[in-house]
């Protein structure tokens, strides 16, 4: 009976402390979760096809490979490199996620056989045509941003599972961005749909999410994204054709001498 009573105190505790949460420190508290969710991978490559459609419907495809590696104290690094259509392959982004900074891009362009910095200012601009800027493609932290949590509903797609609805802004002014909304569910916090709103705060582009795929009993990576402008009326989707957790990677192969012998 005693035991019964403390696991009941328990979470009547644990209710009272969750209803006592203000709408900032839920925000911030599943941002944390889904952060730690999404930790421990080591290293992953996968590899990929890119669409790009017009308004008309036209459409033109890109092949591409993508690696990943987690250095450690917050830092990630990720290099995507296109391997079709002949004009466009071997252009690579580099990316490097510093915890205590900005994050550091690089883009490789072969038909100049430069590597390209992406200033801060820069990181608002296309990832080469797609309706991806190369903010959306950074490695951004916590700390970059505020978070209030706004209400929950069924996850759009699947009235079947329960998303809490958060609200992040981005402290850096320089951010393409005035708010991100995102819809994800609760037991996993996959992201199932998200809205980018623009500088002066009007819906500019939605990212859904298919196909989620557990891998290693832990990580899930959705199969397939897609980035709509709902002011153009462009898309870009991303499909995701296969995921490898199990190769080594080391964090040498993740900077801008490794770019340069893209050539």
């Amino acid at each position: 009976m005693r035991q019964l009573l403390a696991a009941l105190v328990l979470t009547l505790a644990a209710i009272g402390a969750a209803a006592a949460e203000t709408p900032e420190e839920k925000g911030f508290r599943l941002a944390q979760e889904a952060k730690a969710q999404a930790e421990g991978y080591k290293y992953s490559t996968a590899s990929g096809r890119m669409i790009l459609r017009t308004a008309s419907g036209a459409s033109s495809e890109r092949q591409f490979i993508t690696q990943a590696v987690e250095v450690g104290d917050g830092e990630d690094r990720g290099m995507l490199v296109f391997t079709y259509p002949p004009d466009i392959a071997r252009t690579a982004l580099l990316t490097i996620g510093n915890k205590s900074d900005d994050d550091d891009q690089w883009l490789y362009l072969p038909a100049l056989k430069r590597v390209k910095r992406i200033s801060a200012g820069g990181k608002t601009g296309s990832f080469v045509g797609s309706e991806f800027s190369f903010e959306d493609l950074s490695a951004p932290q916590i700390e970059d941003y505020t978070h209030v949590w706004l209400r929950e509903e069924p996850c759009p797609g699947h009235a079947e599972i329960q998303c809490d609805v958060v609200e992040r802004r981005p402290k850096d002014e320089e951010s393409g961005y005035t708010r991100i909304v995102s819809w994800q569910d609760q037991t996993n916090y996959r992201s199932y749909y998200t809205e980018f709103y623009d500088r002066k705060d009007a819906l500019l582009k939605t990212l859904t999410s298919y196909d989620y795929k557990l891998y290693k009993d832990r990580f899930w990576r959705a199969s397939r994204l897609v980035m709509s402008n709902v002011v153009t009326g462009k898309s870009t989707e991303m499909i995701w054709e296969s995921f490898d957790f199990d190769t080594p990677l080391a964090a040498d192969d993740f900077t801008t001498r490794a770019l340069e012998r893209l050539q």
